[in-house]
């Protein structure tokens, strides 16, 4: 599998990277499954402290510890759970922070982290603090990157702007270009996009139709709108699957687009997909059938 640049940095992840939230809860399903993403070249694992309360990082630290030195791993920070386990409250101090790091590395079995990102934002946040923080990481050696996850532009800009960052992931799919109008923001600061979502919640697959007809509406698209704009992917005589991944892929800021799975099947069809070419005129059919939307909420 190909790699690339994460931004600035010396990391080079896999164009396909595993997101763990959904992994079976079994450790041994699990096992099997990031085994098999590792044998298919993939490279970059990515989770946070969040997931499952964090019982996912554990699953993955097990699975993963073998083969340490061969990884990206990736996990998340800022939203703390309550000591009652149920919900959590936003907390990007750098008392936090530097607290929550030695958690996740004790759950991921792990001396470092390769990828930190925030795990959200808001206007409201000190963002000095939490790059203060994110620096004071890097140079004890506890952190090799640092970025954000958020949708928020004006987040996303003053974060970029202020730091070292090197990613920033975003749910982005054909269905969801709303990124699209920030990717000159990305490339400017040298930041690569780390993309989620790219399947649609499924819509971008062999199911579309299944799914659209348990959709009411998908972001700005309404149901009717939503079956047509499948059902002309679906006659671009491509899989779709595969031109979901590579139409993400194509733009030059990508980093990796991060899919999730719950089986070893479902592992496998995506990296089906991504192996499966997809011309040029195909993209571009794709992009023209669906919409440009921006932000029009998320600045805060």
């Amino acid at each position: 599998m190909r790699k690339r640049q994460l931004g600035k940095s010396d990391l080079f992840v896999s164009e396909i990277g595993l997101g763990c939230m959904s992994l079976p809860t079994s450790q041994q399903d699990s096992n099997t499954l990031i085994q098999s993403a590792i044998d298919n070249g993939i490279n970059y694992f990515d989770t946070a402290d969040l997931y499952n309360n964090g019982e996912n990082e554990k699953v993955v630290g097990n699975a993963l510890r073998d083969n340490r030195k061969d990884i990206i791993l990736a996990t998340k920070v800022g939203n703390r759970l309550k000591e009652s386990g149920e919900g959590w409250s936003w907390d990007p101090s750098k008392k936090w922070i530097t607290s929550a790091i030695h958690e996740s590395l004790k759950r991921l079995q792990t001396d470092y982290i390769d990828m930190y990102q925030l795990h959200g934002g808001t206007m409201e946040d000190d963002v000095d603090e939490v790059i203060d923080a994110m620096d004071s990481l890097k140079k004890e050696g506890l952190i090799r990157e640092y970025g954000i996850s958020s949708i928020r532009p004006t987040v996303i800009d003053r974060f970029l702007k202020k730091s070292n960052a090197v990613s920033v992931m975003m749910q982005y799919s054909l269905l969801d270009r709303r990124p699209e109008e920030w990717f000159s923001l990305l490339e400017e600061n040298d930041a690569s996009l780390l993309s989620r979502g790219t399947l649609a919640k499924g819509l971008l697959t062999a199911d579309g139709l299944n799914r659209t007809n348990k959709t009411d509406e998908y972001l700005s698209y309404s149901n009717a709108e939503l079956a047509a704009v499948i059902r002309q992917l679906q006659a671009l005589d491509t899989p779709m699957t595969s031109v979901a991944l590579l139409y993400v892929l194509q733009q030059k800021v990508t980093g990796s687009t991060v899919i999730g799975a719950s089986s070893v099947e479902q592992l496998l069809e995506s990296i089906k997909a991504y192996n499966q070419p997809v011309s040029d005129d195909v993209l571009l059919r794709a992009r023209e059938i669906t919409k440009q939307d921006v932000y029009g909420e998320h600045w805060v």
